[in-house]
């Protein structure tokens, strides 16, 4: 209690200034000192945050660890997943592949934090929790023994005063020697605790580049953990690329043709032949095919069989208009036209050529141009639309009559520009570019063609009857064939002598209305043709 009581006076006397303070730490250990405490809070934070990290209890052992980790309730749940779907299905394969992927991650992932607990949270705790806090215990302790150092001292100075003895001399008598061991006493413990305090400053400073390590230890075992992780993921993508590519049922409407035909394994789109063999059948002689919409619901479920693989051809061979709905659907939803934005220059310029004969050469151009699956594809329908012609008498569909309904689903710009400039070109080039492809289906592309590619459906083979191809000016004919042809030869385009044209907006849709005086067009009451295009 006595020496707690000179603890106190001696520091109120150094407080107030009646008493000199005796630093016995360098100015280097002084500069340690503050970096302890620096360190402390970093290390202490940095441990705090790391172990938030961490997503499974920490100090026990791998198997209750495992237990806990989110990923390992994952991949229960997945397997228990493909177990109820079964083997039969393309998500139950899935799911057990993902779910066993997830097990075995879950597993590296135990591996990853017991070694990151063991060599760097712990670490960090021992530093930040024990090291630390004892070098900075034992830097107060240093403090209380200067205390009472410099308040024996005091007293003993004090003692030396009152005796009358001279500052030079040493004071006698049995007080005196006690208050000079007391006093040399506590010089002595000062010494030793500060020789112990400067010894431990000095091993933390030369061991920063040990607490250093924690942290390249951390970046280290994260980079195994991950490699691990990645070699594991990528030697599972080839299995689950290869389900993928085996499974039968692929969607097909909005994909790019090119990828649909390679992930089926086909030459023609899965839609266009389906769609083309059942009107074959059911459609030739209807009234308006292309022309007329479809029941929405109807379309709807047939696009929705056609995407996965699944279809009744009786259920719908009473509805040709759904039919025709959903391949003028499917070429609409295609992601670039079938005609290619690339040629779409071509097309346009060829349209504009009004010699006849080297407009159909400018148009042969561009066909060759086109890649080979558009090209094929292109080809398969016009073939089909070629054959629709040759029942127009029944379903008042002349090659301009299918140009103007089916044409703008076959091409269209890539930029966006004024609407009703498009729209002008819709209705003018790019019937100009159908039509007369339509009319000539046999020059374009000689030859028969097997409209029941994959011999699901029984349909006719393709042979020319269009009484306007015997009227055609092949590119070969002389000067008099020619003129004695186009004599007899009735306008190129239906869709362009003595048009009216007129836009208007209504319901969400642009309409487009085609009101024409060419008898070529006298199918329909007044001649109008509506062409919708979604805003």
């Amino acid at each position: 209690m006595k020496k707690q009581f000179n603890r106190m006076r001696q520091l109120a006397n150094q407080t107030v200034g009646r008493a000199e303070k005796t630093e016995v730490l360098g100015e280097d250990l002084l500069q340690v000192e503050k970096r302890l405490e620096l360190v402390k809070q970093v290390s202490h934070s940095t441990h705090k945050k790391l172990t938030a990290c961490l997503q499974g209890q920490q100090g026990v052992d791998v198997e209750k660890k495992s237990k806990k980790l989110p990923l390992t309730t994952l991949a229960q749940c997945m397997v228990e997943g493909a177990a109820v779907l079964g083997d039969e299905s393309l998500l139950g394969k899935m799911l057990k592949l993902c779910g066993e992927t997830q097990e075995r991650l879950a597993q590296e992932l135990v591996l990853f934090e017991l070694t990151i607990e063991r060599d760097v949270v712990d670490p960090l705790c021992e530093l930040a929790e024990v090291e630390i806090p004892n070098i900075q215990k034992q830097r107060k302790h240093l403090a209380k023994l200067v205390l009472d150092m410099d308040s024996a001292r005091t007293r003993y100075y004090q003692s030396t005063k009152s005796s009358g003895v001279s500052t030079n001399l040493q004071p006698t008598g049995a007080k005196a020697d006690h208050l000079r061991e007391e006093m040399e006493e506590a010089a002595n413990r000062m010494e030793i605790c500060r020789d112990q305090l400067s010894a431990d400053m000095y091993g933390f400073v030369a061991k920063e580049i040990d607490y250093a390590s924690y942290f390249q230890t951390l970046i280290e075992v994260q980079a195994e953990y991950h490699r691990k992780s990645l070699e594991l993921l990528q030697s599972v993508l080839p299995q689950i690329k290869a389900h993928q590519e085996t499974w039968v049922e692929k969607p097909c409407y909005g994909k790019p043709l090119e990828e649909h035909l390679v992930l089926s394994g086909r030459d023609i789109a899965f839609p266009i032949e389906a769609c083309v063999t059942m009107l074959l059948e059911c459609g030739m002689e209807e009234e308006g095919l292309f022309r007329i919409a479809p029941s929405a619901s109807k379309l709807k479920k047939l696009k929705a069989s056609l995407d996965c693989g699944v279809l009744d051809v009786q259920e719908y061979s009473a509805d040709p208009h759904a039919i025709a709905g959903a391949l003028k659907s499917y070429l609409r939803e295609l992601p670039e036209p079938l005609m290619t934005f690339q040629l779409y220059s071509d097309w346009i310029q060829a349209s504009n050529i009004q010699d006849q004969e080297r407009r159909l050469q400018a148009l042969y151009a561009a066909c060759e141009k086109l890649p080979p699956a558009n090209n094929n594809n292109f080809k398969y329908l016009i073939k089909f639309l070629s054959k629709l012609t040759e029942y127009q008498d029944l379903n008042k569909m002349t090659p301009g009559n299918i140009a103007i309904v089916l044409g703008p689903n076959l091409l269209w710009t890539h930029n966006d520009g004024n609407i009703t400039e498009m729209m002008t070109t819709v209705s003018l080039q790019i019937v100009g570019i159908i039509e007369p492809i339509i009319q000539h289906a046999d020059w374009f592309f000689p030859g028969e063609i097997e409209f029941n590619v994959t011999g699901n459906y029984g349909s006719p083979v393709h042979t020319n009857h269009n009484a306007n191809y015997s009227s055609m000016p092949s590119p070969d004919m002389d000067q008099t064939e020619r003129r004695q042809n186009d004599q007899s030869r009735r306008p190129l385009s239906v869709a362009t002598d003595n048009m009216m044209l007129e836009f208007y907006k209504k319901d969400g849709f642009l309409r487009h209305a085609v009101i024409s005086d060419n008898p070529h067009i006298g199918h329909y009451p007044l001649h109008l043709y509506i062409v919708d295009y979604f805003v």
